[in-house]
This record gives C-alpha cells, sequence and structure tokens, in this order.
C-alpha cells in the first residue's frame, strides 16, 4: 500500500515541476516556435484577395458633378467690376485664386484675368451677378462633368484594399516563418501606396465637386484709342504728329542708303581731283619780266 502512494507523490511532484518551468522571450530575428504551426503556404498568400468580407460599407450614389468654365466680357470701369467680383465671392463663400493685370500696347487697351473657386451650389448666382459688371459679354463657356462613376469607382478601390490589408494582417499573426513575414510586408506595403494614392485621387475629385472653378477675363480699351472729334484742333494735331513720323520716316531711310551715299561722296571727290589737275595743265606758267 506505501509503495503505489509514494509513487502517486513522485508524479504529481514531477508535474509541478515543469508546469512551474520560466517561459523564455524570444527576439522577431529569432524565431523559432517550439511547437510549429503548419508553414503558410503560397496558395494562402493568392488566396488572401479570395476571402475578403463581403460585407461593405455602403456607398454614397449621389451625383458629383464638376462645373468649370471660362468668361470674357468688356467694361467701361475694370476697378468697379473687380470689387463688384470680389464682393459677390465674399457674399457667395468663395475665393480669389489668381489675379493678373496687363497692359497691350498694340492693341491699347488694359486687361484683367482672374481665376476664382466658388461653392458649386453657388456657381450659378455668381455667373448671373457678372452681368451687371460687363457692358459686353464677348465669350462665355460653361463645362460641366459627371464623375459619380469614378466617385464610386474610387471609394469601393479604397474600402477592398483597406480589407485586403486586414486580411494579410490576420495572415501575419499565423505565420512562422521569416521569409513568410517578409513576403507579407511587401504586400502590405503595396497595398498601403494603393490605398493613399486613390484618397488622393478622392480627396482631389470630392475639392472638384466641391468648389467649381471659373477663369474670368475683362478689358476696357484706354482713352487714347477713341477719336476725340473732328474739329481744328483735332486735325492740326494730327497734322503734327503726322508729319513727325513722316520725317523720322525720311531721316531712317536715308539712313539705310549709307554706302551708296559713301559711293556717291567718292565720286564726287575723284571728279573735283580731276578738274583741278586739268585747270592746272591748260593754265600757262607766267613768263618772267
Amino acid at each position: 500500500m506505501k509503495t503505489p502512494f509514494i509513487l502517486s507523490l513522485s508524479f504529481c511532484a514531477i508535474l509541478s515541476s515543469c508546469n512551474n518551468h520560466p517561459t523564455e522571450k524570444v527576439a522577431v530575428s529569432d524565431i523559432v516556435l517550439t511547437a510549429p504551426a503548419p508553414p503558410l503556404e503560397a496558395d494562402q498568400a493568392a488566396d488572401a484577395k479570395a476571402h475578403i468580407d463581403p460585407a461593405t460599407p455602403a456607398i454614397d450614389t449621389a451625383k458629383k458633378i464638376i462645373k468649370e468654365g471660362n468668361i470674357r466680357f468688356e467694361t467701361r470701369n475694370p476697378k468697379a467690376a473687380r470689387q463688384n467680383i470680389v464682393g459677390s465671392l465674399q457674399k457667395l463663400g468663395g475665393y480669389l485664386a489668381e489675379e493678373n493685370e496687363t497692359n497691350s500696347g498694340e492693341t491699347n487697351q488694359k486687361e484683367y484675368s482672374l481665376q476664382i473657386r466658388v461653392p458649386s451650389k453657388n456657381f450659378d448666382a455668381f455667373l448671373n451677378s457678372l452681368n451687371s459688371s460687363a457692358d459686353h459679354i464677348e465669350s462665355k463657356n460653361i463645362h460641366i462633368r459627371d464623375v459619380t462613376t469614378q466617385f464610386i469607382d474610387t471609394r469601393a478601390e479604397i474600402s477592398n484594399n483597406k480589407q485586403l490589408e486586414q486580411r494579410y494582417l490576420q495572415l501575419a499573426a499565423r505565420a512562422t516563418k521569416m521569409t513568410d513575414l517578409l513576403a507579407i510586408e511587401d504586400k502590405l506595403a503595396s497595398i498601403r501606396t494603393t490605398i493613399d494614392s486613390a484618397q488622393g485621387q478622392l480627396n482631389y475629385l470630392s475639392k472638384q465637386v466641391s468648389y467649381s472653378s471659373l477663369d474670368i477675363s475683362f478689358y476696357t480699351k484706354q482713352a487714347g484709342e477713341v477719336n476725340p472729334g473732328t474739329g481744328f484742333a483735332y486735325k492740326f494735331k494730327t497734322a503734327l504728329g503726322e508729319g513727325w513720323e513722316v520725317l523720322q520716316n525720311m531721316f531712317f531711310a536715308i539712313i539705310s542708303l549709307w554706302p551708296l551715299l559713301i559711293i556717291i561722296l567718292f565720286i564726287l571727290l575723284m571728279i573735283r581731283r580731276w578738274r583741278k589737275k586739268k585747270a592746272a595743265i591748260a593754265t600757262p606758267a607766267p613768263t618772267a619780266v
């Protein structure tokens, strides 16, 4: 009776000593599991895309419209026109993106170019407000693009790649070999790059949809181009200007003929010398008294 009892006590002591054995920490670079699970097969990584959770979030299918265009008009008071444009922008929640001013000497006119952004919902109201600043609309072009499909496709691409990323993270948690972990990490880096690129494209589309763009150019003809009348003073001033211009043209025309002038001058000098020689020969020498 004592022998079985002693054997039982010995067996319990052995089990207790095994359970109290301290656990060792293993570095990631030296991963070697004592009881490794079956290695990650190549087809498991290939099937990651097939295991994407089909429960995707609802996608916004509302119309996504981009409005953009350009308008050009003539005005008698460009400063007032600019003030009206800026005032309308501030009232409708828009802003001035770029502004340029040019003076053309050939056409004798001053021109202003503005690039504005205005909320899409207020685009038509802003366009109508330009009529009060324009004396004559030379051209107006409005372009409308429907990017709903592109918007939906980009969002779906982001959602699918995020689910794919989660799937590869799950596979990484089950991987037992360093080669498998490195392969999965490469896949994750590629997926994250795709997500970032698609998100940037989506942000750009969202900004274009939210704010419409319009290029505005308006000009005014300067006073010098306008005929002030047909009176004596105007005709006298015009005659003086035209006479001075004719004189300038003659002067520059003569200057352009300088090779011919040099040749003529040389010929005249030769003729003069020849006459002097001839006169000297024809005159008799004076006789002594």
